[in-house]
């Protein structure tokens, strides 16, 4: 390996590839459940699977002023969002970068996530099942991607 290609990659021990895996089947997780919430999102019809009465239900909170930003769906960010971290989590893990670049990702995203639940908790008063699931996901891989960083060593 030369110096200069040494210098870009990361020498990945067995745990951070669990790790890895770990962040990248949650990533593809919170794909499925961000893509079933923009269906929701420019659904016309209402939904049963998701209305657990007027404090539980994902049509509300979809539906909402707070379910866009600038014009663009909150849970089409999502997809974007576990989208590059499936991908960082998945084909970069070998650069040196990608410990660093996975932690920031993940925390700007459970900062997101976080508040969207204090604005369902506080605004909204509606809690929707997919927003909690994909707090669940992005908690998780903040989580891995802690330990990811604390795991990783230069090849």
């Amino acid at each position: 390996m030369s110096a200069a290609s040494s210098e870009n990659s990361l020498r990945v021990s067995t745990v951070s590839r669990i790790l890895f895996g770990i962040i990248a089947v949650l990533a593809l997780g919170g794909i499925a459940v961000s893509t079933v919430s923009l269906l929701r999102h420019y659904a016309k019809s209402e939904t049963q699977f998701c209305e657990l009465g007027q404090k539980f239900n994902c049509d509300i909170v979809n539906r909402s002023e707070y379910s866009s930003i600038v014009g663009i769906p909150v849970a089409g960010i999502g997809i974007a969002g576990y989208a590059a971290l499936f991908v960082l989590g998945s084909f970069q893990r070998d650069r040196v970068t990608t410990p660093n670049r996975l932690l920031l990702a993940s925390l700007a995203g459970l900062v997101f996530a976080l508040y969207l639940t204090y604005v369902e908790a506080y605004v909204l008063e509606t809690w929707c099942i997919l927003c909690l699931i994909s707090l669940v996901f992005i908690s998780l891989i903040t989580a891995a991607a802690i330990a990811v960083k604390m795991t990783s060593t230069r090849a």
